[in-house]
C-alpha cells in the first residue's frame, strides 16, 4: 500500500510539473468568451484538483470577461476540468462508488480502493451533479439497443415510497395517523426477456436482459390533457431503446393500480396485459385472514382453495365466494371489486399455456436492487433533485449504459 500511494504521488508530480511547464493554454491577449465578448488574459492562476493519481496543483492561463463577469481557464475546458475539482477518471470513480454506498462510504472506498481523497460532500455534489447530467442524457437518448430482439419482451411498472426531508412533503397526505406523509413514491420501469426456462419450464428471466429507468415524477394525466405524464414519456423512452415495439409479443406486468393500465393501454395497445399473480394471492391471504383470523386451520384451508381457484382460471366461483362474504367483510368486498375489474388479466392458464411470466418478481427485486439498497438505508432522508439524481446514476449503472453515457459525454465536451 505504501508503495502504490509512493508510485501514485510520484506520477502525479510527473504530470504536474509537465502541465504547468507547458503554457501554450494561454491563446493571446483575448479570447472569445461563451458570451459572445472578448475576455482578456490576467494572469496564470492555481487550483488543486483531485484525478486518478491523487492530487494535481495545475496552473492555468485566466481570462476575464469584462461583460458577464466571467472568468475561465482555457486549460480546465481542454482537460474537461469544468465544474468540478475531480478530473473525469476521478469524476467517474466518485459516481461509481455513490451509486452503490452512501457518501461517506464512498469516500472511504474511493481512500482505500483507489487510494484518492475526496471528502463525503464533495461525492455528494459530483454524484448529485453528475446524476443529473445521466437524467439529462437518458430524455435524449433514444437510439435503440443493437442487439437481437426476443420473441417476448416484458415491460413492468411499480413503485416504491423514499424516506424524504420534511421540506418535501409539506401539504403532502400520507399514511401516517395524522394523515402526514414521511415518503415520495418512486416510479420504476423495467424491461426484460425471458426465453429460458427452469427445470419445471416456468420462464427464467434472461441474464442481462434487464434494464431499469425511475424517478419521483407524476402518472397522473388527464384525457383531455395536450401532453402525456412525465412517466409515461419515461416509459415510452425505454420502450424505444429496448426494442419494445418491434418484439412479436409485448407484454406488460404489473400489480394492478390504475396508472400502469392506463399507460399500458395508450402506449402498448397490442401488449397482453397481466397483474402479478402472487399480488393477488396476497390479497385472497388477506381477506382469509380478516375471515377466519391468521392461524385457524379453517382459514388456511379457505386461502389455499382460492388460490388454486386462481390458479386454474376459475374465477367465478372466486368471485361467488368473495361476494358471499363482500357484505360482513370490507377487505372481502375490495378484492372482490379488484378482481372483476382486472379478470382479463388474469387468465393465468391460457397464459401459462403461451409461455408467458404472471410475476413481476423480477420488477420487485429492481425496486429493491434499483432503489431500495441505495435510498432507504437507515437514517436517510433526500430531496426530490437528490434522490432523482442518485436513481438515474443507479438505474445507468444496473442497466449497462455507464459506458455509453461517458462516450457520449465525452463527444458533447469536444465538440
Amino acid at each position: 500500500m505504501a508503495l502504490r500511494d509512493r508510485s501514485l504521488r510520484l506520477a502525479a508530480r510527473l504530470i504536474q510539473q509537465r502541465l504547468n511547464a507547458d503554457h501554450s493554454d494561454r491563446q493571446g491577449s483575448q479570447l472569445p468568451c461563451r458570451c459572445g465578448h472578448d475576455a482578456r488574459y490576467v494572469n496564470r492562476r492555481g487550483k488543486t484538483f483531485t484525478s486518478v493519481l491523487g492530487e494535481l496543483e495545475l496552473e492555468r492561463a485566466y481570462y476575464h470577461c469584462s461583460a458577464c463577469q466571467q472568468g475561465f481557464c482555457p486549460r480546465d475546458r481542454a482537460l474537461k476540468l469544468e465544474g468540478f475539482a475531480l478530473s473525469p477518471g476521478a469524476l467517474r470513480m466518485t459516481g461509481a462508488a455513490a451509486s452503490l454506498v452512501s457518501f461517506e462510504e464512498g469516500s472511504q472506498l474511493l481512500k482505500e480502493l483507489a487510494g484518492i481523497s475526496v471528502n463525503a460532500k464533495m461525492v455528494e455534489r459530483a454524484a448529485e451533479a453528475l446524476g443529473a447530467e445521466i437524467a439529462a442524457d437518458e430524455r435524449q437518448d433514444l437510439q435503440p439497443a443493437a442487439t437481437p430482439i426476443p420473441a417476448t419482451l416484458i415491460l413492468g411498472m411499480d413503485g416504491t415510497g423514499i424516506p424524504m426531508r420534511r421540506t418535501e412533503l409539506e401539504g403532502r397526505a400520507g399514511k401516517q395517523p395524522d394523515g402526514s406523509a414521511r415518503t415520495r413514491e418512486v416510479k420504476l420501469c423495467s424491461v426484460w426477456s425471458a426465453e429460458s426456462r427452469d427445470a419445471k419450464g416456468i420462464p427464467v428471466r434472461d441474464e442481462g436482459s434487464v434494464s431499469y429507468t425511475a424517478a419521483i415524477e407524476s402518472a397522473a394525466s388527464l384525457d383531455t390533457d395536450p401532453n402525456r405524464s412525465e412517466f409515461a414519456e419515461r416509459v415510452l423512452r425505454e420502450a424505444t431503446r429496448r426494442n419494445f415495439f418491434e418484439a412479436d409479443r409485448q407484454v406488460v406486468l404489473g400489480d394492478g393500480a390504475p396508472f400502469i393500465w392506463n399507460i399500458a393501454t395508450e402506449l402498448f395497445p397490442r401488449a397482453i396485459q397481466i397483474v402479478d399473480r402472487y399480488h393477488v394471492k396476497g390479497h385472497l391471504i388477506d381477506v382469509g385472514k380478516a375471515l377466519f383470523g391468521a392461524t385457524s386451520e379453517e382459514g388456511k384451508l379457505w386461502r389455499k382453495q382460492r388460490c388454486d381457484e386462481l390458479d386454474d382460471g376459475k374465477l367465478d366461483a372466486l368471485l361467488e365466494e368473495l361476494r358471499h362474504h363482500a357484505a360482513t367483510c370490507e377487505d372481502a368486498r375490495k378484492c372482490a371489486d379488484y378482481i372483476a375489474r382486472n379478470r382479463d388479466r388474469m387468465r393465468y392458464p391460457e397464459f401459462h399455456a403461451q409461455g408467458l411470466c404472471t410475476s413481476t418478481g423480477v420488477l420487485e427485486a429492481g425496486c429493491k436492487v434499483a432503489i431500495g439498497t441505495r435510498l432507504k438505508r437507515a437514517g436517510m432522508h433526500w430531496t426530490v433533485r437528490g434522490a432523482n439524481a442518485i436513481i438515474a446514476l443507479r438505474c445507468c449503472r444496473l442497466s449497462g449504459r455507464f459506458e455509453d453515457f461517458w462516450e457520449r459525454r465525452a463527444q458533447r465536451m469536444a465538440a
